[in-house]
């Protein structure tokens, strides 16, 4: 059984208690000793802590095999500098507010919007949303991630030794194929997810994420050292960095606006509560501006710095740097093969590559684990119970490519995982994050000044009150714009509006309903 089954009625016995004690209809006393369980919580043990395993939620594969394809195709150095401008409009202002939520609660998101809410509003039925999308995501993540580890484990073996490109093509497909291996692969990442979530928050979760995230960084640099060595190397460094705007205008002005917009927007998985955990395991004592900032500079460099090692290797052996899974399965152990001493430096790549995979899959495990500890449960129980649960729910997936491969949700060629990444990055990040804008901004909801008190709170970059119409009014429309966007890309129907529509009046049925609560009440009063 789901653990966030049993949030409802928890969060709702504390809840009533806690409005109760708030209007002294319950004594303090009573309050203390029917809560003091649920409020031991945990804390990071350093800023460090909170930046790395933020940049680790943040950081995906994602960013190794999209952003460097993506900066290739419109321009190079015009395409980051677009980017970078929309980095700084669409996302920070958005995980700035995920942690307020979560810092100003103090709970992850399956209780955040319970305790933050006015009583009679609805915010926090996005509460089921935002943890089913969690879910959604380790039911697919799990098993890419399994696969890192099998090239990782592949390269220290040698088997691509003396393989031909085809051959090597085929090694990607036998792993996909063989259900036995998916299964084995997808159960490790799983066990080692769940394993470091059990240790605790501070010795496992934050110490091992600043580890591998501290090696993550080491290994780039090895990694970029190396490629800018190659022969031939500079022609893909000029490629990536010297801003060719005659490309950017040949493949679409607006083509490139909307991929750097949705770039920006998703490489920080804004949306579902990722960020509000973390906010919700820090003190007041520095400002969420300047946190955001650092967790935002760190996720693009890694970014950047994948393309620095991509495209200088690609183009010292005349290889196109795709995107997708085929740059990092196919393309790239076959640079590795032609290279000097490759099979090293394809050891280093898919350790720098599993360690990208695992931060993210720990983050969002300690996500799903503070679900289930919001709403009563021990850490140990926790983890016990959604390690079975996060098993079965990724078998699909791991099966999507053997067993299950008649199923094909999206059309011709399409797989359960592309439905579960459909659902996740085109429905619940953007709709997601349009509720955590309309809750921190809207007067029914948090409401701006709660919102930016939390924010500013403690040292550092403050919010600026000046954005306030920005964030309220024209990024709401630009985050439903790439929403709408995201179902025309993927959908050649007719009826590619009409989905789309139908989940935003759904969502904006929640904010609708606190204003008719609000004014329901201030009537009765």
């Amino acid at each position: 059984m789901f653990p966030f089954v049993f949030v409802d009625f928890h969060t709702k016995f504390f809840y009533n208690e806690e409005r109760l004690c708030s209007r002294g209809t319950l004594s303090a006393g009573h309050f203390v000793k029917g809560v003091i369980m649920e409020n031991k919580r945990e804390k990071l043990s350093s800023r460090l802590g909170f930046i790395f395993l933020s940049a680790g939620c943040a950081i995906g594969l994602g960013n190794i095999w999209r952003f460097p394809y993506m900066v290739g195709k419109y321009g190079g150095g015009a395409f980051v500098l677009v980017y970078l401008f929309f980095l700084v409009l669409l996302g920070l202002p958005i995980i700035v507010m995920e942690y307020s939520v979560g810092r100003g609660s103090g709970k992850s998101v399956a209780r955040s919007f319970h305790v933050l809410e006015k009583p009679g509003q609805l915010w926090h039925r996005f509460s089921y949303v935002a943890m089913a999308g969690n879910y959604l995501l380790v039911m697919f993540y799990t098993t890419i991630s399994g696969w890192m580890l099998a090239y990782f484990a592949k390269m220290i073996s040698g088997e691509f030794n003396g393989l031909d490109p085809q051959e090597v093509k085929h090694v990607f497909a036998s792993l996909q194929q063989n259900p036995q291996a998916s299964l084995f692969w997808m159960l490790l990442i799983v066990a080692i997810g769940c394993g470091v979530c059990a240790l605790g928050l501070q010795n496992g979760v934050e110490k091992i994420t600043k580890g591998m995230m501290g090696l993550l960084l080491a290994v780039m640099i090895l990694l970029v050292v190396k490629s800018l060595s190659l022969d031939g190397a500079m022609k893909g460094v000029s490629f990536y960095l010297i801003p060719d705007f005659d490309e950017l205008m040949k493949n679409g002005i607006f083509n490139a606006i909307y991929a750097a917009m949705g770039q920006a927007f998703f490489t920080l998985s804004i949306g579902m509560g990722g960020m509000a955990i973390f906010g919700s395991y820090i003190g007041k004592d520095r400002s969420l501006l300047g946190e955001s900032l650092n967790v935002c500079i760190l996720d693009t460099c890694v970014a950047f710095i994948a393309g620095l090692i991509i495209f200088p290797s690609c183009f010292s052996f005349n290889v196109a740097a795709d995107s997708g899974p085929g740059l990092v399965f196919v393309t790239l152990p076959n640079v590795f093969n032609a290279m000097s001493g490759g099979r090293l430096w394809g050891f280093l790549f898919f350790l720098f590559m599993s360690f990208a995979a695992v931060t993210t899959i720990i983050a969002v495990f300690e996500n799903i684990v503070a679900f289930a500890m919001d709403s009563g449960w021990s850490r140990k129980k926790a983890v016990r119970v959604n390690f079975i649960l996060i098993l079965l729910l990724s078998l699909p997936c791991a099966f999507g490519f053997n067993l299950l491969s008649f199923i094909e949700p999206l059309g011709d060629g399409s797989t359960i995982q592309d439905l579960e990444d459909f659902i996740v990055s085109n429905n619940m990040l953007p709709l997601g994050s349009l509720m955590y804008l309309l809750f921190c901004t809207f007067r029914y909801g948090w409401g701006w000044k709660n919102f930016t008190d939390e924010a500013n709170s403690g040292v550092g970059f403050q919010f600026p009150m000046w954005a306030r119409f920005y964030v309220s009014y024209i990024l709401p429309v630009v985050v439903i714009y790439i929403f709408f966007q995201g179902y025309i890309e993927k959908f050649a129907k007719p009826w590619n509006i009409l989905i789309p529509s139908v989940l935003l009046l759904l969502m904006i049925y929640v904010p609708l309903q606190a204003w008719r609560k609000k004014r329901a009440n201030n009537k009765n009063t």
